[in-house]
C-alpha cells in the first residue's frame, strides 16, 4: 500500500500517538439475550442466578463478547475510526461486568505507521465504579471508505 492509499485510509487525517478516545454505555440483561442469539453461549453464569451465585463471581456476569464489544465500538466509531478493523488482540479480563454496570472502552494509540494504515494501541474497559475489568493491546487495520478528506463527520450516521 503507497503512502498515498495509507493517507487515504484516515479521512480526517492519521491518528497520533498519544491520541486517545473512549465511549461508555449501559449494560442490560437483554445484551446477554442477544449475545446467547449471535454466539450460542448458553453458559449457567449468565443465565442460573443460582449457579452463578455458587461461584467466585457471587452473580450472573455477562460474556466477555459483550464486554470486549465496547471496543469494537471505539475504534470504529471513534479512533482510528470508520473503515477501521482488528488484526490482534491481546486481551485479559480482570473482573466481572453486570446486568445493570456502565462500562467504558477506552483506547490510546502507541504507534502508526507511516506506510500502512496500521495502528497499535493500549486498550481497557472500566466498569462504572472504576474497576478495570478487560486490559491489553491491539493492532487495527484501516480500510480507506473513499470519503473525501475532512467529510466523515458529516456523512458517517452516529
Amino acid at each position: 500500500m503507497s503512502d498515498r492509499a495509507a493517507g487515504d485510509a484516515w479521512p480526517n487525517g492519521a491518528p497520533r500517538v498519544g491520541q486517545k478516545a473512549e465511549r461508555s454505555r449501559h449494560v442490560a440483561a437483554r445484551d446477554i439475550e442477544l449475545f446467547t442469539e449471535i454466539s450460542g453461549d448458553r453458559n449457567p453464569l449468565h443465565y442460573d442466578e443460582a449457579a452463578a451465585r455458587a461461584t467466585r463471581f457471587g452473580g450472573i456476569v455477562v460474556q466477555g463478547g459483550v464486554t470486549s464489544a465496547i471496543l469494537n465500538a471505539v475504534v470504529a466509531e471513534d479512533l482510528p475510526g470508520p473503515g477501521t478493523v482488528f488484526l490482534n488482540v491481546s486481551w485479559s479480563f480482570k473482573a466481572p461486568v453486570r446486568p445493570g454496570d456502565t462500562i467504558t472502552g477506552q483506547v490510546e494509540v502507541t504507534a502508526v505507521r507511516a506506510d500502512k494504515p496500521i495502528t497499535e494501541l493500549i486498550t481497557r474497559v472500566v466498569r462504572d465504579d472504576g474497576t478495570v475489568v478487560l486490559e491489553g493491546t491491539a493492532v487495527c487495520y484501516t480500510m480507506a471508505l473513499g470519503l473525501p478528506r475532512g467529510t466523515l463527520d458529516r456523512n458517517h450516521p452516529r
